[in-house]
């Protein structure tokens, strides 16, 4: 009972002595002088860095759920059959949004039906006819020279500008514009009347477990770096310390007290970082809200890190300060009269460091296989075996970079400087461009995976760009011939083939056979069906054709069959139900997948002269354009001429490829996550190479003193960087090559290697080094004076 009654009060003043050594630590970091102040502020600004990255990737889901949120806050378009009647609390909202150069910008027209109609989010009150009001960006860009040729399409007076509230981001393009007489073209499409904003029904997005994979990868592989980068941001001046350690054992410290006060002064520059972090987070956040990536903006009130990620970064950062520094001493013999590491030191073992990537390729095996159809990937086993795959880098290059160098010759003097240097401290060279190493793997593993399942959300639109660039689609009322001869005068305009389109059904109401209804002159019938002699007048029905798969045509396109142009659908509200007789003599014609592209156009094809005028009303007007692409800003002059046509005319651009928005979005957030990363690996890198440069002044003053040329020490610091990050780069390249060959495995998906992504990926990598090794370069030059050698 006595020994335990001592064990306690033993074991108190244990962890008393610990926590005192630690504070000691913390004592000589901040009150060491400029030597310590110094060390400090590196390890601060380094760790800083990371941790401001970090909030700003935790901060990352809550700004896309605000940017959710206030799009479907102001959601005013449902697409429902059910439509609110007129009263004093409707609106009728109309589509009138436009593209600007290669920028969307949002448009709605407003008509209030009555005092109680609802105000969208960011307005104070409704613009009248002929005014408008803008976002801020929209504001800036009308009121610059740049913006003159959207001014022109635009022309209405801007009485305010839209509050955040209705807005997604500080950089997005948007106005609302005063209306009226809107209510006849209600569709339900472009023009619609609605009582309340907000989605009545947002329903469930289907998960799909490769998107879901891909977001976790996309994840790891951004924060992996960062946290690489923390760890040996915390290890900056490590050998000065040594040697102060070395002092304090000669005063009486014993090895282990030593090691805790070296922990203490690392935890003392984790948590100056935390401070500087802060502050980086602060400024980036506000400089956020002034920026636009790839074409993603937003405002600095979204970006707020989650309290519970942001106390996680709090703790684990300080934990991993002074973890890491206890394993980096645990090799280091430190004694009072100096620090046993000038001596060989023991070779690294390879075999544990194998195991963390073959642990990692195990968590993902049992995976292999599962594509879509086994249900979601385990996340935590996903996440765990990137992770190790990845640390499995940092594990191996230092091994890589020792065994390498260590058979390296002889060569010219900057070489064998170099060489030396590498051989006596290949650790310290390999920390240097773990981050990088880290990240470029990580990046070719994600480009194989985005390569290899883009396919599954990339579809073919059936465009043909060769014959058209441009398709113009007219409201119901406006003839479509006059327009197409507005269309033909504007600059940049070659050709334009237009037509009048509808649908044909067997009755006025619930049709069991339907087609296609197209009117235009000869020429323009040619470009969508092979027809014969062609003269006004002629009537063509178009048999086989893929549109009217299971329409027997024959049928319909006997003479005197009464067919109903727009008929009504049961549910749906009542449409014109326009008798059409089939006339006599009607011509046949095969199929052609020609400009009105997707799938071989069928039905009837009708001259001007054939059409009856009490057609007209059931047709709606499109028109296909070829531009001369040569002409600049050719589009934007399209889009000012259909807009003065008529408000609602829709100008759409045409593509060959369409993409799944989601998995845009995916490639998107990681194209934005990968420059913030690339930013931080250049700063950090920068920073860290200063550090070396500061830990050898006194070495390379001394060379210089004893003759030896600027230009020769200048290239042996480019080969102690060319050397470490050629072979952090192959390593890279051979781990990054195997995780995307296992993820990809992982979606059922074809092993593709994308050379050239490859191959891009690790010349951005090596081009950040070469950035960072140029921009050392003054500072090198500067600490090669004799008067390196003053000291005190």
């Amino acid at each position: 009972m006595n020994v335990r009654r001592g064990h306690l009060p033993r074991e108190r003043g244990r962890a008393w002595r610990r926590t005192a050594d630690l504070a000691l630590g913390v004592r000589f970091a901040l009150t060491g002088g400029r030597e310590g102040w110094t060390r400090a502020l590196l390890t601060a600004v380094g760790v800083g860095l990371g941790v401001a990255l970090l909030l700003l990737t935790t901060a990352i889901p809550n700004a896309l759920q605000v940017r959710h949120e206030r799009e479907s806050a102001r959601n005013d378009f449902t697409f429902s059959q059910e439509r609110p009647p007129r009263a004093d609390d409707t609106l009728v909202v109309a589509n009138v949004g436009t593209d600007f150069r290669e920028d969307s910008v949002r448009g709605r027209a407003l008509e209030p039906e009555g005092p109680r109609a609802p105000l969208p989010p960011g307005l104070e009150k409704f613009p009248a006819e002929g005014e408008m009001v803008v976002s801020p960006a929209l504001k800036r860009l009308l009121e610059s020279d740049s913006g003159a040729l959207l001014r022109e399409r635009l022309p209405d007076r801007i009485v305010g500008t839209i509050g955040e509230s209705g807005l997604i981001g500080s950089g997005e393009l948007a106005f609302y514009q005063g209306a009226d007489g809107l209510a006849p073209l209600i569709d339900g499409g472009r023009v619609t009347r609605i009582d309340r904003f907000g989605d009545t029904d947002p329903g469930e997005q289907e998960s799909d477990p490769v998107l879901l994979l891909l977001v976790l990868v996309v994840f790891v592989v951004l924060l992996m770096p960062v946290a690489v980068f923390i760890a040996a941001a915390v290890r900056f001046g490590g050998e000065r310390r040594d040697r102060r350690l070395a002092a304090l054992r000669l005063v009486g410290s014993d090895s282990h007290m030593t090691r805790r006060i070296a922990a203490g002064e690392a935890l003392a520059g984790a948590v100056l970082g935390l401070v500087f972090g802060a502050g980086f987070f602060m400024v980036g956040r506000q400089l956020a809200g002034t920026a636009e990536v790839f074409d993603i903006s937003v405002f600095p009130s979204y970006l707020n890190p989650s309290p519970l990620l942001a106390l996680l970064v709090a703790v684990a950062v300080p934990a991993a300060a002074v973890l890491v520094t206890l394993f980096a001493l645990r090799g280091v013999v430190i004694e009072p009269l100096g620090v046993v590491r000038s001596g060989r030191p023991a070779r690294r073992r390879l075999w544990w460091r194998l195991l963390l990537p073959l642990a990692g390729l195990a968590l993902l095996y049992p995976m292999v296989g599962n594509g879509r159809e086994n249900g979601d990937f385990n996340q935590y086993m996903v996440t765990g075996g990137v992770v190790l795959l990845l640390v499995g880098v940092t594990a191996l290059l230092p091994w890589v970079v020792e065994t390498v160098v260590a058979r390296l010759g002889s060569g010219g003097v900057a070489w064998q400087l170099a060489v030396r240097r590498l051989q006596m401290s290949s650790g310290t060279a390999a920390r240097m461009v773990n981050g990088i190493a880290v990240a470029v793997a990580g990046a070719i593993a994600l480009q194989m995976l985005f390569a290899g399942v883009d396919g599954d959300y990339t579809k073919s639109t059936g465009q043909d760009l060769t014959r058209a660039q441009m398709e113009i689609s007219l409201p119901a009322d406006v003839p479509v011939s006059p327009a197409a001869e507005r269309l033909r005068d504007t600059e940049g305009v070659n050709t334009v083939y237009d037509y009048s389109e509808g649908y044909l059904g067997d009755a006025r109401l619930d049709p069991e056979n339907t087609t296609m209804m197209t009117v235009g002159d000869c020429a323009s019938l040619r470009e969508i069906a092979r027809i014969g002699s062609c003269a006004d007048g002629d009537v063509f029905a178009v048999h086989g054709a893929e549109w009217d798969g299971g329409v027997d045509m024959a049928k319909l396109s006997a003479a005197g069959r009464k067919l109903y142009l727009d008929p009504s659908y049961e549910g749906s509200p009542k449409s014109r139900e326009i008798p059409w007789t089939v006339p006599a003599g009607v011509k046949a014609a095969e199929p052609s997948r020609g400009l009105l592209a997707g799938i071989d156009r069928g039905g009837f094809l009708l001259t001007p002269k054939a059409m009856a005028a009490a057609l007209a009303p059931g047709l709606t007007g499109h028109a296909y354009l070829r531009l001369d692409e040569s002409v600049p800003d050719v589009r934007d002059y399209v889009r000012n001429t259909t807009a003065a046509i008529h408000p609602l005319a829709d100008p759409m651009t045409w593509s060959s490829t369409e993409r799944t928005d989601r998995f845009d979005a995916i490639r998107t957030g990681l194209l934005v996550g990968a420059a913030c990363v690339l930013a931080l690996i250049g700063a950090s890198l920068l920073v860290s190479q200063l550090e070396q440069l500061r830990e050898r002044k006194k070495l390379l003053s001394a060379l210089v003193a004893f003759g030896t040329r600027r230009r020769t020490l200048s290239l042996s610091v480019l080969w102690q960087t060319a050397i470490p990050i050629t072979l952090g780069l192959l390593l890279a390249s051979v781990v990054g090559l195997t995780l995307g060959a296992v993820l990809l495995k992982m979606t059922a998906t074809p092993v593709r290697v994308d050379w050239s992504g490859v191959l891009s990926m690790t010349g951005i990598g090596a081009a950040v080094v070469l950035a960072v090794t140029l921009c050392s370069l003054p500072p090198l030059l500067r600490l090669m004076r004799p008067e390196g050698l003053r000291t005190e």
